[in-house]
Order: structure tokens, then sequence, then C-alpha cells
């Protein structure tokens, strides 16, 4: 199975009209076109997932300009987006059809392909404490690294064909629930990644 993208190249820099922050704030948030091909015999179903693996662990490093966060700091997943039971006739999500603009307090009915459902990203935890931005932050958010980190972060898309048409998710649901649930049902997946960062010596 293969994924490709119109929005972006694999390794390439991503363009801010798909991230969720730049260096004046909050930037368009628009998904990018995700398209895959090859798709096994017997798919019922896909699931989606994009995560960030580069997300500084020590959290009151974060955003100071006082220092930057060391490129060798231990590193976490931070997971932007997590889609499951999209429709086994389904090729592609175009360019903003499930994101088009960041929604303090998450958005709560994120569009996306017919019977498809929206787990939780990570955006949730992160602002958990502030009260002008808690909420349950559904579907696609992307990517707003720390302008003081020294790493260039990396974002990976994967696409997971499944042999079941829908899988067995708490409501609400995030990712690790989701690789639990297709646990014994990945037929095939396929995945590319791209880039962004806020640092400007980078």
């Amino acid at each position: 199975m293969q994924l490709t993208s119109t929005s972006l190249g694999n390794g390439a820099a991503i363009a801010r009209e798909f991230a969720a922050g730049d260096a004046d704030g909050f930037a368009p948030d628009r998904n990018p076109q995700l398209a895959w091909s090859g798709v096994p015999e017997g798919t019922r179903s896909f699931a989606l997932i994009c995560v960030d693996p580069d997300v500084p662990t020590v959290a009151d490093t974060v955003g100071r300009t006082d220092m930057t966060i060391p490129r060798d700091q231990p590193r976490c997943d931070f997971v932007h987006w997590v889609m499951a039971d999209i429709a086994a006739d389904v090729r592609e999500l175009a360019a903003g059809s499930c994101s088009d603009g960041f929604v303090a307090k998450g958005k709560t009915a994120p569009a996306g392909p017919a019977g498809s459902r929206q787990g939780l990203n990570d955006f949730t935890g992160w602002f958990a404490g502030n009260p002008d931005m808690a909420g349950a932050y559904l579907g696609y958010d992307g990517p707003y690294p720390p302008f003081n980190d020294e790493r260039v972060h990396r974002y990976f898309f994967r696409v997971f064909a499944l042999d079941v048409a829908t899988l067995e998710l708490p409501t609400p649901f995030n990712a690790g629930d989701v690789h639990r649930a297709m646990q014994g049902h990945v037929l095939a997946e396929a995945s590319l990644h791209g880039t962004y960062t806020l640092n400007p010596s980078l």
C-alpha cells in the first residue's frame, strides 16, 4: 500500500497552511491532502494516525526565551490526528476537508468521510490546565512545535488497512485505543512524513 500527498513531500517541510501554529500564533490548521493506493483484498476499513515523535519531555523548557530545548533532550510522541472506521471505498482525503482552522477548546464535530469517527488528539492534554483553551480536541490539529526547540520536528501520517468494518472503541477514544483495537486486524499500512519548525535558526 502507498500513501501520497499533493500537500507535502515525503521528508519535506510542511507548509504553514497545514500547521496549527506559526511565529505569530495560530496558523490556518488545514489537514493536508492524503491519498492511498495498492489496497489489499479483504480491506473493510481504514484507520489514520498522525504523530510527532519529537516532543520535549521537560515541560518547563518549552516556550522560554532564556534558553533553548537541547536537541538531545528525551522526546515523546504527540498525536495530532486519529481517525477510525474510514470506509473501505475511500481513497483520498482532500486538503481542508477534515480541518479548516484552529478552534479554541477543540472541534466538537470535525468533518470526515461518511461513517468515520474522529478521536482525541494530544492538544487535549496539553491545554488541560488552561481555562481559556481546555477542551476535547477532536480530529486534526497540525504542527505547533516550541519556537525554542533545537530539533526540527517530524510528523508521520500513517494509514492502516483493516479487515474489520468498525473498531471496538470507547467514546471518546484516542490513538492508544485505536492501536489496541486494531491488533490482529492490520492487512497493510503506508506512511509518509513532513517536517516543521518555528525555530528561526533552523
